[in-house]
C-alpha cells in the first residue's frame, strides 16, 4: 500500500483531495498490485517560494526497478501539472518504505 505525503504552500488554491486521487489513479494505471494509496496533505503556512512537494513511498518489489520508478515519476508529473496553479514549483520524490514497515486495517 503506497503512502503519499503532499505538502504545499498554504496560499495556493488547490484541491488536495483531487491531487491525492490522481496520485492513486496514476500508480494503479502502472501497477495493478499496488492497492489503495494512503494520502495525507499538509498546507504549510511558512514557505520560501511557492511550491508543492509530493513524497511517495512504496513497498520494494522486483518489478519496481529503476525503469519502473522513472516511468512512474514522469507519469505523476504529467498527471499533477494540470492540478497545480501557476506559477509554482512542483517536486515529486519517489522511494521505498523500510523493510520492516507493516500496515494493518483496524476494524
Amino acid at each position: 500500500m503506497p503512502q503519499a505525503d503532499l505538502s504545499y504552500s498554504a496560499d495556493l488554491k488547490l484541491d488536495a483531495a483531487a491531487i491525492l486521487a490522481a496520485v492513486e489513479e496514476t500508480i494503479a494505471a502502472r501497477d495493478n498490485t499496488s492497492g489503495a494509496c494512503k494520502g495525507r496533505a499538509y498546507p504549510l503556512e511558512q514557505t520560501h517560494h511557492t511550491h508543492v512537494l509530493l513524497r511517495l513511498r512504496m513497498l520494494r518489489k522486483p518489478h519496481r526497478d529503476d525503469a519502473f520508478m522513472q516511468g512512474l515519476l514522469a507519469a505523476l508529473q504529467t498527471a499533477l501539472e494540470p492540478l497545480i496553479p501557476t506559477p509554482c514549483i512542483l517536486g515529486v520524490e519517489l522511494g521505498f518504505l523500510e523493510p520492516h514497515y507493516a500496515s494493518r486495517t483496524l476494524v
